[in-house]
């Protein structure tokens, strides 16, 4: 079963990913809450996703996306973005996450992009 590292800077969003990704299956094998330490967690359990948060202290989420994507360029991302954020999941896209969820949470909407990203 495919492996998932969240990041968000809110432990609750954090919380809510994992319990709709783990109802469905998936494995969450760590968790971050900002830019940094996504990039430090990626080398270390080598994840085959990323659901990453756009706006968070110290990197952001397009900043990881693009340390993670030079790491390795088949990385699969999904970002998470607050509604109108158009401009950032068009950068974040560009920088070369698969897909993105929009705030708040839908489950379905979740796992229908999680499965088109790894299948």
């Amino acid at each position: 079963m495919a492996t998932i590292l969240i990041v968000d800077d809110a432990a609750f969003m954090r919380m809510m990913i994992k319990d709709i990704l783990t109802k469905n299956g998936y494995t969450v094998i760590g968790e971050a809450e900002n830019g940094i330490k996504a990039v430090d967690r990626y080398k270390e359990l080598n994840p085959d996703l990323v659901i990453m948060d756009i706006t968070m202290p110290e990197m952001d989420g397009i900043q990881a996306v693009r340390q993670i994507k030079a790491l390795n360029a088949s990385a699969k991302i999904i970002m998470c973005s607050a509604m109108g954020q158009q401009a950032m999941v068009i950068e974040s896209i560009q920088a070369g996450a698969r897909d993105f969820i929009v705030k708040p949470f839908q489950a379905e909407r979740v796992i229908e992009a999680v499965r088109k990203v790894i299948g």
